[in-house]
């Protein structure tokens, strides 16, 4: 498993972030300027050829017995290894500044049943940076398991709470949680529960049959990132020797929060994303290096 020194915490850092100290003034200034998630987020398209992504979905449940390996394991997977080479992408805002964040948290959505009326919960992982598309199965799998259990979760316990409290002492609770979360003293147990707080949050729109959408962040919380992917998807291209050929893919549509890195830095870190997915074996090694974040 991964190892990393621990850095002593200094003033103004938080529980779960660093404060970053050596970024430019204008990266400095800008979350003051563009002060929320929304009013803050770009929107990128991208398709991801899929024939070298099932053969490897195959070899993992045939080979290594991984039954219900799909396509979801597989981008968490290439994302948590992206973050291990561009760290920047897992910072997030708190209080009008940058921070690197501590640790990995992937929030996604599951059914507790799958029926059309089936409710829904979100699970979330916390893996290591290093870690292997075995080891993100392993972590999803026990948090499914889990809420398909008769007893309910943490964050299901957590919401049905808030839903008891009358209207007008709710959005108190609610402005309270926010002011706490401002100043990063957000009690952890909340945090670590929260669909709100993470490096990234990812769902299907594909298990429904539908294409992807745009999804918003949320203004409460701190993940800066929200990746929607749709159904397999089929069309013809001309190839440059004039044949025609079949492609299969599926479109990914990202909605990012553009004040955590710059643009060039976005568009490396997709396309080292993009590198991963075409070759997902490499997940079943380590990355040969973590890289840290800036001071």
């Amino acid at each position: 498993m991964e190892q990393t020194a621990k850095r002593k915490r200094r003033l103004g850092d938080r529980y779960d972030g660093r404060k970053l100290r050596s970024l430019d003034p204008m990266s400095k200034v800008s979350p003051y300027i563009m002060v929320t998630r929304n009013t803050s987020s770009n929107n990128f398209t991208d398709t991801v050829d899929i024939d070298e992504i099932e053969r490897y979905i195959r070899h993992k449940r045939n080979d290594d017995g991984l039954v219900g390996f799909g396509i979801m394991h597989v981008l968490i997977a290439a994302y948590v290894r992206c973050i291990s080479q561009r760290p920047a992408i897992n910072r997030f805002i708190g209080g009008q500044k940058i921070f690197a964040r501590n640790s990995v948290q992937i929030n996604l959505t599951v059914k507790r049943e799958m029926k059309s009326d089936g409710l829904e919960t979100v699970i979330k992982i916390s893996p290591e940076r290093d870690a292997t598309a075995d080891e993100i199965y392993e972590l999803i799998k026990k948090e499914v398991d889990l809420s398909k259990g008769d007893s309910e979760s943490d964050f299901d316990g957590a919401a049905k709470a808030l839903n008891y409290i009358p209207g007008l002492i709710l959005k108190f609770a609610v402005w309270a949680l926010k002011t706490m979360d401002y100043f990063g003293i957000l009690p952890k147990f909340l945090e670590k529960l929260s669909p709100f707080h993470g490096s990234m949050f990812i769902t299907s729109m594909g298990s429904l049959g539908i294409p992807p959408i745009y999804h918003h962040l949320y203004d409460f919380g701190t993940v800066p990132v929200f990746c929607s992917f749709g159904a397999k998807q089929k069309a013809y291209e001309l190839q440059p020797d004039g044949t025609v050929k079949e492609r299969r893919f599926i479109t990914l549509m990202w909605t990012l929060d553009e004040r955590i890195c710059d643009g060039f830095y976005y568009a490396t870190a997709m396309k080292t994303l993009r590198n991963i997915l075409r070759n997902p074996y490499v997940l079943d090694e380590r990355p040969e290096q973590v890289f840290e974040d800036v001071e």
